[in-house]
């Protein structure tokens, strides 16, 4: 069980607990539950690398506790 920190940077910052082997998509409705907003409309980043819905967090090497940047599109 991972727990992935996400932030807006407008002051939103939302903490999520999901599997590896969870897709980005997967984490999208996740955080879409926590926040209100359409999981379509939301955009994961790192760095300058977008992730795609359809790839699983453990392709990504996406660990425990690790930060990612969250924006809507």
């Amino acid at each position: 069980m991972l727990e992935i920190t996400c932030n807006d940077r407008l002051g939103k910052k939302v903490r999520v607990k999901c599997n590896p082997d969870d897709t980005i998509g997967d984490l999208k409705k996740l955080i879409a539950a926590q926040t209100g907003t359409r999981y379509d409309k939301i955009v994961l980043k790192k760095w300058y690398t977008i992730f795609k819905d359809n790839i699983k967090l453990s392709d990504y090497e996406i660990h425990d506790g690790m930060n990612l940047e969250l924006y809507y599109q």
